[in-house]
């Protein structure tokens, strides 16, 4: 008999169910005790859940990272999946309480991804930007394979980080057969690097959480440092122009300022990159929420689209 998972539960329906604790934050409830404010997660998804009059006890038990027995009921609150939480233990050690059965994964294995990265690789043809994008991959390569591209919004789950990026690559060599004016060299060099700040940006895929760097530095400014120490170390002038538009790819690939990004676009990879970048992070937020949608229904709320709701044909 199939374990039942979070979303295998309808609105209304009561479960028993073991999840992980994606995360666990103690806040103060108007009345001014203290409540955790949870995420549980399972390899169907995550739900939120509020545990109401946590005492200091339950707070130290309940961390990012366990798992615990869960006893409550499936409802909504504003248009978002939630549990309301009956009863919570943690699991025991003849329960199934590895977190690392818990966490999604890539629907890719590493194995296929990493085959399919050497081969972008080598169409890097451009010799300065193929020595750093080497150098720096194999600096990362456990994480960048590892970590999750997102602590929520879209492909947070462990590969997610390598799997986003591949799916750019695969977008990208789209438009380069489309438009052959496209510097390929450039945008699939820029695709790899773009998002490898974030294995220092993120803790990791078990409990996802910002690190020092990331909250105070960020991933877009922690890589282009990065790539100018590797130009150091290969003997490469980080000021010459082929680096100069490689970081610029990179710098910019937020788009606005306002996201986070030093730079706008201002060479044609540049734009690319950054579109791309928006549309599989979308497709992606979409597609994890309508998974879970009924057909002819509305999905939830999705706060990464200005937290507008999908609707879910029945065709």
């Amino acid at each position: 008999m199939e374990v039942k998972k979070l979303f295998d539960y309808s609105v209304g329906d009561n479960l028993e169910i073991y999840v992980l604790i994606k995360s666990a934050e103690a806040r103060m409830a108007k009345n001014g005790k203290q409540f955790i404010a949870f995420n549980f997660a399972d390899r169907s998804g995550e739900i939120s859940a509020k545990f109401w009059d946590a005492s200091a006890e339950d707070i130290a038990a309940f961390q990012t990272g366990k798992v615990v027995f869960l006893r409550g009921k499936r409802e909504t609150y504003q248009d978002n999946p939630q549990i309301k939480i009956f009863n919570l233990r943690l699991a025991q050690d003849n329960e199934p309480n590895n977190p690392t059965d818990y966490l999604q994964t890539a629907p890719e294995t590493r194995t296929e991804m990493e085959a399919e990265f050497k081969k972008f690789i080598l169409k890097i043809t451009e010799p300065n930007w193929n020595r750093i994008v080497r150098h720096m991959l194999n600096q990362h390569h456990e994480d960048f394979f590892e970590f999750p591209a997102a602590k929520k919004n879209h492909h947070a789950y462990a590969g997610g980080l390598a799997y986003h990026t591949l799916s750019i690559l695969r977008l990208a060599q789209t438009i380069v057969e489309q438009y052959p004016e496209v510097n390929a060299s450039l945008l699939y060099a820029g695709a790899i690097l773009h998002d490898l700040g974030k294995t220092q940006e993120l803790s990791g895929a078990l409990g996802t959480t910002y690190t020092l760097a990331g909250n105070l530095i960020g991933h877009i400014v922690l890589i282009d440092e990065e790539i100018f120490e590797t130009c150091k170390e290969l003997q490469i002038d980080p000021e010459s122009e082929s680096v100069l538009l490689l970081r610029h790819v990179i710098l910019a690939h937020h788009g606005l300022l306002e996201y986070g990004s030093p730079v706008r676009p201002r060479i044609m990879e540049a734009e690319i990159l950054h579109q791309l970048d928006n549309i599989d992070a979308s497709i992606q937020m979409m597609k994890t929420t309508l998974e879970h949608t009924e057909p002819g229904e509305f999905s939830e709320r999705i706060f990464g689209l200005d937290n507008r709701q999908f609707y879910r044909p029945q065709q």
